[in-house]
């Protein structure tokens, strides 16, 4: 071989040794970018064209009342779903999807008609609509277990429990406030795929982006048996007086716990579309009022404390008419007072002995203490839409202004500030901060969080206050007291009456017709413990807080007293109940009438047939409830049930039979 052809040879072995190197140095290069560079894009890109994940949202845990009964669960439902590109008649599926689900045909074929391989065709349906679907046979129609909060006891507390939505999140009440601690992990399900899309396997259920959130459960202080017979006796006022609505507040004077927060109308949790946002509003703690005479007791506290009077003083009530800078202040009703003592100006609820006494308090003093109350802020209570009202500065107020706030105008209020400033009163001054929840629990039932009682300040001393309660208990134990009809049988109470004009926006002008009526109260007056708050908004019929609210006062008090005061432990923290201590009831029962709600099954032995619990009754209630539950009653005695001794059934097809024993002296 030549020379010249040995070097052209060496030249072509070397451009190939460089075209090889220069190809191995763009494929090192491409398969470093594809494996390190772009690996985990790339990765994620495959894994989305390859699988499909579908997020199931978390189950919520429950919450409970400070007896452990369940007020808010959790419970499997199915949704339906399609994968659109498994459907070759869009049209026929939608019609019969339509026909068994009756949901309009042409939505659905529309829905189905879009690109994509997965969509919702109904969510959360009825065990009957998803048997129906499933007969169809549709190709590309699936069935997928999702959680649902349901609610046992419908109404029972529906303001303060709220609800959630479809995705399980809190939209209003607890639900909303706690949302963080109420939720769990999210759940997904993954379906592989070929390169034609075809699902080729199903995964199991995993965790989500939650991870590590088992939240918990909360346990309140609400008393669900207290609850229910607020809830009864409120509903009856409105209806009887034929008020717009109507609100409770029963607190533990104690600890600021609430025991039961009701307001009227109310609505079923299970099916809250069906109602308007006015209804499921929480008017206790969003809606504010001008309090009227119901407001006369925290003005006279200020002015006892400062010692701007004494019970030994003697102001003259003008007859019925006192002129403040050109304005006539008057009774109401036309009523003419004379000379009275302060305890005479509550009892009487007069106007014009207010408007005397406020005017001997320095204008700056008694905002300070109306403050101090809590007037004028929020409670800082666990709810959400809490208002604080309007209490305006000192320095705006004009003489007559000055007379209006004595007897409660030109000030507005919410129904929990008035609990908690009356709670003060009796609680020898000292003003406690309202909380609804007691207790977390976590799944083991540990106690993860408790929440103990927080005064907030001391806003009178323990003499004004027990001066003050001799003077309210005066009000409803006289004779001649406005708040006579709040009486309680063998239990004494003290308590102020409220009548407040409503301003009429289009005639600039307080309504002679349109009134709040209210009383605010507690009892044992001698020994505080519960405070009861009743206002009834617009009444058509007993437009006075003595005769429309203060009976409401003394029933709910009675009912508190008689049935559920064989020492009520208030103290009882609920630990977790992992199986249910009622049977749940489908959402399309009745509303509660007895109710069997009411009733605590986790009082009876294992051993025994699970009955309700009758202790506190009336024989008719128990009756009622035994024919709901298909228990034989056999009653002994007469007053409120006291005992229960169950049978189970004799033989298949007999019913059980409770042997109930009543007494009139319920201790």
């Amino acid at each position: 071989m030549s020379r010249k052809a040995r070097k052209w040879l060496r030249f072509r072995v070397t451009l190939v040794a460089i075209l090889f190197f220069v190809l191995f140095v763009g494929l090192l290069s491409r398969a470093v970018h594809l494996q390190i560079i772009s690996g985990t894009v790339l990765k994620d890109l495959a894994e989305r064209q390859h699988t499909r994940n579908l997020v199931l949202y978390p189950e919520r845990n429950m919450i409970l009342d400070r007896n452990g009964q369940k007020l808010a669960a959790t419970i499997k439902v199915d949704s339906i779903y399609a994968d659109p590109s498994k459907i070759s008649d869009t049209d026929e599926a939608a019609f019969r999807l339509s026909k068994a689900l009756n949901i309009d045909r042409s939505k659905l074929a529309a829905v189905l008609s879009k690109r994509g391989r997965f969509c919702w065709i109904a969510r959360q349906v009825s065990p009957d609509k998803k048997k129906r679907v499933t007969e169809l046979g549709l190709e590309g129609v699936y069935t997928v277990h999702e959680p649902k909060r349901f609610y046992p006891h419908r109404e029972l507390a529906c303001h303060v429990l709220g609800f959630t939505g479809i995705d399980s999140s809190g939209l209003e009440g607890l639900e909303l406030y706690y949302d963080s601690q109420l939720k769990t992990q999210p759940q997904n399900v993954f379906w592989g795929r070929d390169a034609k899309g075809n699902s080729i396997y199903r995964a199991a259920v995993g965790t989500g982006s939650m991870e590590g959130n088992e939240g918990a459960d909360l346990v309140l202080t609400i008393d669900g048996r207290i609850q229910y017979a607020v809830e009864l006796e409120l509903q009856k006022a409105v209806k009887n007086t034929e008020a717009r609505s109507g609100s409770v507040v029963v607190m533990d004077i104690r600890t600021g716990e609430i025991l039961a927060m009701a307001n009227a109308p109310s609505y079923n949790l299970n099916n809250f579309r069906n109602s308007n946002a006015g209804v499921r509003r929480n008017r206790a703690v969003t809606d504010t009022f001008e309090p009227g005479s119901v407001f006369k007791p925290f003005v006279m506290a200020a002015a006892l404390e400062e010692g701007a009077i004494t019970e030994q003083d003697v102001i003259d009530c003008e007859e019925g008419s006192y002129a403040v800078k050109g304005r006539t202040i008057r009774e109401a009703n036309a009523k003419k007072y004379g000379l009275l003592g302060p305890e005479e100006v509550l009892k009487h609820s007069s106007n014009i002995g207010m408007v005397k006494i406020a005017e001997r308090i320095e204008k700056e003093s008694l905002h300070r203490y109306l403050s101090s109350f809590g007037f004028g802020s929020c409670t800082d209570v666990d709810l959400p839409g809490e208002v604080g009202g309007i209490l305006r500065s000192p320095g705006e107020w004009k003489p007559v202004d000055l007379a209006a706030l004595s007897f409660g105008q030109g000030v507005s209020v919410t129904v929990l500030q008035i609990a908690s400033a009356m709670s003060a009163i009796a609680n020898d001054g000292v003003l406690m901060r309202p909380y609804m929840v007691k207790t977390m629990v976590d799944e083991a039932g540990t106690v993860a969080n408790e929440f103990q009682p927080a005064p907030v300040r001391r806003v009178i001393s323990p003499v004004t206050a027990r001066r003050l309660t001799a003077m309210l208990k005066d009000v409803v134990e006289s004779d001649d007291g406005t708040g006579r009809r709040a009486r309680i049988s063998g239990v004494s109470a003290a308590g102020k009456t409220g009548t407040s004009q409503k301003f009429d926006w289009s005639l600039h002008q307080y309504s002679s017709e349109k009134v709040v009526t209210s009383f605010a109260g507690f009892f044992p007056a001698d020994d505080p413990k519960i405070t009861v708050v009743v206002v009834l908004d617009e009444p058509r019929k007993n437009l006075w807080g003595g005769v429309s609210a203060a009976p409401v006062f003394s029933k709910i008090s009675q009912h508190i007293v008689t049935r559920f005061n064989r020492e009520i432990d208030l103290n009882r923290v609920a630990k977790r109940v992992i199986e249910p201590e009622f049977p749940i009831m489908p959402a399309s029962v009745p509303v509660h009438r007895a109710d069997a709600g009411i009733f605590d099954l986790t009082k009876q032995k294992s051993s025994d047939f699970p009955s309700p619990d009758f202790t506190g009754l009336s024989m008719r209630e128990v009756l009622q409830a035994g024919k709901e539950f298909g228990i034989d009653i056999r009653v002994s005695g007469s007053g409120w049930a006291v005992s229960q001794k169950m049978q189970p059934s004799a033989g298949q097809g007999e019913r059980p039979v409770c042997y109930v024993s009543f007494s009139s002296d319920f201790r």
